[in-house]
């Protein structure tokens, strides 16, 4: 029987297995570049998120497909340890979502992934107790019409939904109007309200899509949001990386945490910035989930990349 006691956090969306591959620089064509060890490791966007979530004290579901291999072992026993109520659905005879994943010298990673069709999650496999048992929904968009069926239970229950986005999936559309806090990468607003300007494509998304936070992550240029009055721009805190794989999903855990313990957007940003900065000394998507008074720490003590938007956006506001 399904688990549906109360949550704070309940996700849904995608987990992947990480096979990291540490180069001394990116291979060109034709070339041959020898690398370092290599590391399996669980991963995913939602995933990962959650697993933050739950490690800085909050309680968390996550909902998500995995085959009936070892990687699908790996996903178990990563939940389970960290604590996460996890309701897996195995596809039989498949193998777990794959990822193989460079990272050069400083840090930058590129991704390489597979996704069997078997492996999407559809609208009648989720169970509307697991949804609406929580107090925030965080959702990635890959399987759009079940994320938007689980987005649609929650605004119905009053639950806000947060959303990590980075492609124009079909479908998405309607996914968008559901959405509370719509945090992107850096091309999507630009691509999706086909305006240039980034500032300019936030606004435009907020608009049309009514949400009450815009925002776009920018790697070492922080966080740029719009709340539908003011811009608000985070710095990213300058640390050595070793792997960017999972900054963004754990920006998102931080900025879930700020809002579930009702700071100030702010706050929330920046605490979400030193959580994604963290995450990058060590290698995997989760590999540097850092405790809460660490993170505080280096919000104290840490110093900043510069970016072009601090001062474009101090005491901005719409006209």
């Amino acid at each position: 029987m399904a688990n549906t006691s109360k949550v704070d956090l309940v996700g849904v969306g995608l987990n992947a297995t990480d096979t990291v591959i540490p180069l001394p620089h990116f291979p060109a064509a034709g070339s041959k570049v020898e690398f370092g060890e290599l590391k399996t490791l669980p991963g995913g966007q939602v995933a990962s998120t959650v697993v933050a979530c739950q490690t800085w004290g909050l309680s968390t579901r996550y909902i998500g497909k995995i085959g009936d291999d070892s990687a699908a072992d790996l996903h178990r026993a990563a939940f389970e340890q960290a604590g996460v109520q996890a309701e897996l659905l195995t596809v039989p005879h498949c193998a777990s979502q794959q990822s193989i994943i460079l990272v050069d010298r400083d840090g930058e990673r590129t991704v390489l992934h597979r996704h069997d069709d078997a492996l999407s999650l559809h609208p009648s496999e989720l169970n509307r107790e697991w949804i609406v048992n929580a107090r925030a929904l965080h959702v990635d968009g890959w399987d759009t019409e079940a994320a938007t069926l689980a987005a649609t239970w929650a605004r119905e229950a009053g639950i806000p939904v947060i959303a990590d986005l980075d492609e124009l999936y079909p479908g998405l559309d309607q996914l968008l109007h559901k959405i509370d806090y719509l945090i992107v990468s850096r091309d999507f607003p630009t691509r999706l309200m086909q305006e240039p300007d980034l500032e300019t494509a936030l606004r435009l998304m907020q608009n049309r899509y009514g949400a009450t936070l815009t925002a776009a992550t920018l790697g070492h240029e922080g966080v740029l949001a719009f709340d539908g009055t003011t811009m608000h721009h985070s710095n990213a805190y300058r640390v050595p990386a070793a792997d960017t794989t999972g900054a963004g999903d754990i920006f998102h855990a931080g900025f879930i945490y700020g809002l579930l313990n009702n700071w100030p957007l702010d706050r929330q940003l920046d605490f979400a910035c030193a959580a994604a900065a963290l995450n990058c000394t060590v290698v995997g998507a989760r590999g540097g989930i850092k405790q809460v008074a660490e993170i505080e720490r280096l919000i104290n003590t840490g110093t900043h990349y510069p970016s072009e938007f601090a001062t474009r956006t101090a005491g901005s506001a719409t006209v």
